[in-house]
């Protein structure tokens, strides 16, 4: 029996997706959830597992090709002991071979572009990039100046929607004629670059480059700081964690609590929960939090738990947990990563005492969460003041100045400071 391998939905605003690289060829026998395939969206780049056990006997795509979600990918025979619902339309099919370089010989005026480009690292566009540049008028001497994250140089859907948004930055650019006496120089220094092995920046850490640089020029960033004593919060937690893994089979972490207290204080304040378009302003319906974590690679990700505000503890602990789990295991999902209005960064968690983390665009706003560390500190009683031992919490916010003034930057940040230090003992698990 023949079963027909389909592209599946990868996020309520994707429709289509790259293939990157397959990742079995005709002939091989697979094991159901064995992957196939890797495709990139505009969003994430994914693994496509195969939902059955069989042999592969067609690959219905060239690497390049773009291709709608519910297309047929692959073609797998079945094993006879293999059960499914899903019987393929088709006995038989044939490979489909895209022969996307040739669309681009049967144009002149494509030829005549690219004989007089200056294209380097990237001399190919798919057929996706061509439309969308068709549509916006974009030559293909523009295409090769927009910065490229794809594999192999490649210019992705993603990177020239963003140009676009940026208002194509480099369309006007003209060599300059002469130098502008008064411009700033580059000194020519030759740098001692020292001695050692050479390790080429992967595609990953080169989107996370681009998109931290992308948001120090986009945001003028400013960071404010303010001290939270946790102390109550602590003792709260140390007494009730085990009777929430009792209760729930959960483990109760700090951060659902901090989640929670960010999203009581982006409610109090919902000019925090906005992005800048051009010349508006988008006050966002949702408040999604994003949550900054660490792959096993190094590498850094944002999964997003979805209407924190809506959720109580155990909900939001479960998101966490999930999330976390999903990230260990390189499992996290297109949807799992996008949506976030507002990030938390817990730089705490590798001993940090306080941090200046950058907007995670296009947001206007993050928070960073430094170590809980014991130390004394001067009580004001109504007799006298005194010398305790407290759990001390350093907590700053990084904002976009252009939508955030200082007066609600800091008091945003000071409510979640109050959020946290007013636990109340006497809550119901």
């Amino acid at each position: 029996m023949k079963f027909e391998l389909k592209m599946p939905r990868l996020g309520e605003s994707i429709h289509e997706a790259t293939i990157i690289n397959w990742l079995k060829n005709v002939g091989d026998r697979i094991e159901e959830e064995d992957m196939i395939v890797e495709v990139a969206t505009d969003k994430v780049d994914t693994e496509i597992p195969s939902t059955v056990s069989g042999t592969i006997t067609a690959l219905l795509f060239e690497v390049d090709a773009v291709i709608k979600i519910g297309s047929i990918l692959a073609v797998i025979e079945i094993d006879a002991t293999c059960v499914t619902s899903e019987k393929s339309s088709e006995s038989d099919k044939k490979i489909i071979l895209s022969a996307q370089t040739d669309s681009f010989k049967k144009s002149a005026n494509t030829e005549k572009v690219f004989a007089t480009s200056k294209i380097t690292n990237n001399n190919f566009f798919s057929p996706l990039i061509v439309n969308i540049a068709k549509r916006e008028h974009i030559s293909f001497e523009e295409l090769a100046r927009i910065p490229s994250t794809g594999k192999e140089g490649r210019l992705r859907k993603s990177d020239l929607l963003e140009y676009i948004k940026q208002g194509r930055p480099t369309q006007f650019v003209q060599p300059m004629k002469e130098k502008d006496p008064t411009a700033y120089r580059i000194p020519q220094l030759d740098l001692d670059k020292g001695t050692g092995s050479i390790v080429k920046i992967d595609r990953m850490r080169q989107m996370i480059a681009d998109h931290m640089v992308y948001s120090k020029h986009t945001s003028p960033h400013v960071t404010t700081y303010v001290e939270a004593d946790v102390t109550e919060l602590v003792q709260w937690r140390d007494k009730n964690k085990q009777l929430f893994q009792d209760k729930y089979n959960q483990k109760l972490t700090f951060t659902p609590l901090f989640v929670e207290a960010v999203a009581k204080a982006v409610k109090d304040f919902p000019m925090i929960n906005i992005s800048v378009d051009g010349e508006n302003i988008i006050v966002k319906e949702n408040i999604n939090i994003g949550l900054a974590t660490a792959l096993p690679s190094g590498h850094l990700i944002v999964p997003v738990i979805k209407n924190a505000d809506t959720k109580n503890l155990y909900d939001l602990a479960t998101d966490v947990n999930e999330l976390a789990s999903k990230a260990r295991d390189n499992k996290l999902k297109p949807d799992d990563i996008q949506g976030s209005t507002f990030t938390i960064s817990n730089v705490g968690t590798f001993g940090s005492l306080m941090g200046t983390p950058i907007i995670n665009q296009p947001e206007v706003a993050i928070l960073a969460l430094g170590i809980i560390k014991k130390r004394a500190e001067v009580l004001e009683t109504p007799v006298s003041d005194e010398i305790a031992i407290r759990s001390m919490m350093y907590l700053s916010l990084s904002f976009d100045h252009r939508v955030v003034d200082g007066f609600l930057g800091g008091s945003f940040l000071r409510r979640i400071g109050d959020y946290l230090e007013q636990i109340d003992h006497n809550r119901i698990l």
